[in-house]
């Protein structure tokens, strides 16, 4: 009897918790069909300055390797490595004495030339008077006329080289062309450079500073684009209006470097695809140096936008998607098209409208063709936020 009583119990006990469990799904359920709140908001309307990214590197405005004009010892090295010079510096110094000689030599042989040509001239003037009284026949005078006129041309040769071999002499002093920055001297002093010829010893190179260009490449999308805008009269070209750009080092967090647009190529490589464009900065501190990577934006016109938080945006695989709720509360899922932050949203390019209720709050709970409690909510830009 006792064990029956004990059996019935235990029965008993196991119904209950049958029950107990029932409810509980059933409540789930019920809760889990029932629709989930989320936050809505339209997205906000702003015009807005489009600006498109570029990379590109920096480069010198001017770049010189220096060589030397005349071949000869390097006697003396002028500068320090890596020093600022200007122009008409002097920078290597080569052995004179061989020049020196040599403008020595074009010296006399002027000198010479000379006394030739007096000779010649004398004889010509003894001539005239014996021509005269027959002494003398004009073909003989002639001949002496001649034989000036050839005189006179080695004097005139014997002094182009003079100014050769003073022009060489000159030349020994290797000055700076430009002004800016100079390297290391790439040969020592005592060796024997080749001056003057297409494959002369490279002595150094100098590179201006300020100002400095960035040179990058953009898609023939780009430029298709460019060129609608300017002929529709929203943006000029970059061709005939200096277009504002700002530049982006790679440690730094904001586009703090201000320039303008000074070049656009006349072609498309057609093995790229892509165009080639230079923008000018001031580098009055020296910071950009040639070689520098940087991120480019170059202004594009301005749009109306609509903007939106990126915490409304999520990932389906390669595609970017936020949810909007219909007028039925049924959430829909739209694929959309980013562009850069502006006062703290994301810029949408494409795939929505003005008019569609995004859910910017809640995003995880909201899934497409789920029906949800829609809260009205509204999306505010963040004045004075650095993009």
């Amino acid at each position: 009897m006792r064990a029956s009583w004990i059996l019935l119990s235990g029965v008993v006990a196991i119904l209950a918790a049958v029950y107990v469990l029932d409810l509980t799904t059933l409540a789930d359920a019920q809760q889990a069909s029932a629709p989930v709140p989320v936050t809505v908001a339209q997205p906000f309307p702003k015009k807005i300055t489009e600006w498109d990214e570029f990379t590109g590197r920096f480069e010198a405005v001017e770049r010189v390797d220096v060589r030397a004009r005349v071949s000869g010892f390097l006697e003396q090295v002028k500068f320090k490595d890596g020093d600022i010079v200007q122009k008409g510096d002097l920078l290597f110094l080569l052995d004179r004495e061989p020049f020196e000689i040599a403008v020595d030599l074009a010296k006399a042989q002027v000198d010479q030339a000379l006394a030739q040509l007096e000779l010649a001239t004398n004889d010509v003037e003894r001539a005239r008077p014996l021509v005269a009284t027959g002494a003398l026949t004009p073909r003989e005078l002639e001949t002496r006329l001649a034989a000036q006129r050839e005189t006179a041309a080695k004097v005139e040769e014997a002094k182009a080289r003079l100014g050769q071999a003073k022009l060489n002499l000159r030349w020994t002093e290797v000055r700076a062309p430009i002004a800016g920055r100079i390297s290391d001297a790439r040969i020592d002093s005592g060796n024997l450079i080749t001056g003057g010829q297409a494959d002369a010893t490279l002595l150094t190179t100098i590179v201006t500073l300020s100002p400095i260009h960035f040179v990058f490449e953009g898609s023939e999308a780009d430029y298709l684009k460019y060129q609608r805008l300017a002929v529709r009269g929203k943006r000029a070209s970059s061709r005939v209006r200096a277009n504002p750009v700002v530049v982006k080092l790679a440690d730094e967090t904001g586009f703090f470097h201000r320039g303008a647009m000074e070049f656009v190529d006349n072609v498309l490589d057609t093995r790229s695809g892509t165009i080639r464009a230079r923008a000018i900065f001031e580098n009055n501190e020296a910071v950009l140096l040639p070689g520098l990577f940087g991120r480019l934006r170059l202004f594009g016109g301005e749009i109306d936008a609509l903007l939106i938080p990126d915490s409304a945006i999520a990932s389906d695989q390669a595609k970017k998607i936020v949810f909007a709720v219909g007028e039925d509360g049924i959430v829909m899922q739209k694929t959309v098209t980013l562009g850069p932050l502006v006062e703290g949203l994301r810029v949408i390019k494409s795939g929505l409208r003005r008019t569609d209720r995004i859910v910017i709050n809640g995003i995880q709970r909201a899934r497409p063709g789920q029906k949800v409690t829609p809260q009205e909510g509204r999306i505010e830009p963040q004045t004075g936020v650095r993009d």
